[in-house]
């Protein structure tokens, strides 16, 4: 009974999301929905052609690491360290790489899924990754670039350091739970 209610809920919510704001909008507020609507697109097109060249540029960049070699290097350099923690090494490339991408990150998580599986202890430990770091390079070169910050100070370290707590909570997490 309950379940059927929340499934009901849950069908009708967005539509009701959708058509309640805006009506909310325009009569107890008054406000013009249509013209606010499309002021607001029109800023979301100037921000996207203004972060258009960052976005290059970091897709270039995640490109070029990757066909150069320094990827297989990075992870052939730590691969000793983080096999002697316990960490598997076939998580490695998808931890290392969620700092530069969130997709590259996930096709690697994908793989694994394929290869050891979704419930195998490798990939649930992505899985968890993923949720626990954050796309440092990707957001630095987008949000800092579209509103033109040149000093980042602290921002890249204290990022890198957050991300690399995320992927040791993640296997301590994982290696308690799984």
């Amino acid at each position: 009974m309950i379940r059927d209610l929340v499934n009901a809920a849950s069908s009708w919510i967005v539509a009701l999301l959708i058509l309640g704001v805006p009506l909310y909008a325009y009569a107890a507020k008054r406000i013009r929905v249509y013209e606010s609507f499309i002021e607001g697109a029109k800023e979301g097109f100037e921000i996207g052609v203004r972060i258009m060249p960052y976005l290059v540029a970091i897709l270039v960049a995640i490109g070029m690491f990757r066909a150069s070699g320094a990827m297989d290097w990075l992870v052939w350099i730590l691969q000793p360290m983080v096999a002697w923690a316990g960490f598997p090494v076939e998580a490695l490339p998808s931890s290392l790489m969620r700092s530069l991408s969130g997709s590259a990150a996930f096709a690697m998580s994908s793989e694994i899924f394929k290869i050891y599986g979704p419930d195998s202890f490798v990939g649930r430990l992505v899985s968890v990754i993923q949720g626990s770091t954050e796309t440092t390079f990707y957001i630095m070169a987008v949000y800092y670039g579209c509103v033109a910050v040149r000093k980042t100070r602290y921002t890249l370290a204290a990022s890198l350091i957050t991300d690399v707590s995320g992927i040791v909570a993640a296997f301590i997490i994982c290696s308690l739970l799984f």
